[in-house]
């Protein structure tokens, strides 16, 4: 554990916390932690989260944006629910992601985790933009994620990125919980 790394992990807890109450300073604070994890990622030879990070850089500027728009100009101002369909043709996309990106990193890098990583990068990038959208499915959709980057976190030595993972399934409860509750007037 560096001291980079429970820097991130904390401001990662604040962040995602105020995300489930829909404060829209989660995106800035999100901003930080994700480009110090970008570091941390690089260091431990997980490639893909490594790139996650970067593209999460860009969808917390873009969800900072969507989240400070009024409610007249953009739908994603108010938590709602996807159709099914949506949730699917996601899902596969994701899934197919997934393959791609997991086939290039186990054949072209030294990745210490190429199919996992892989997949646990799809998957928080549909995750992330449903949660931009303020889509309630985003949360379902992390506390999966968040559980299998436990065990990958673990796996790599990365035990304070475990723990805040680990709080960050409790958060995604909370989260989805405080969501479905918006849902309804």
């Amino acid at each position: 554990m560096t001291l980079l790394e429970a820097f991130a992990a904390a401001l990662g807890v604040l962040a995602v916390y105020l995300t489930a109450r829909q404060n829209p300073w989660c995106w800035p604070l999100g901003l930080v932690m994700v480009l110090l994890y970008a570091w941390v990622f690089f260091e431990a030879r997980l490639y893909a989260n490594t790139l996650l990070q970067g593209v999460f850089a860009i969808t917390q500027l873009y969800g900072w944006w969507q989240w400070r728009r009024p409610a007249s100009a953009s739908p994603a101002s108010t938590v709602s629910l996807l159709a099914p369909w949506p949730v699917l043709r996601g899902l596969l996309l994701a899934g197919l992601g997934s393959l791609l990106l997991g086939y290039g990193l186990a054949h072209f890098s030294d990745a210490a985790a190429p199919w996992s990583d892989a997949a646990l990068t799809a998957f928080s990038l549909l995750a992330q933009l449903w949660m931009a959208h303020k889509r309630v499915q985003c949360w379902p959709l992390w506390l999966l994620v968040d559980v299998a980057y436990v065990a990958l976190f673990i796996d790599q030595a990365l035990y304070l990125t475990a723990l805040l993972y680990g709080l960050l399934c409790l958060l995604a409860l909370h989260g989805w919980r405080s969501w479905q509750r918006a849902l309804s007037p």
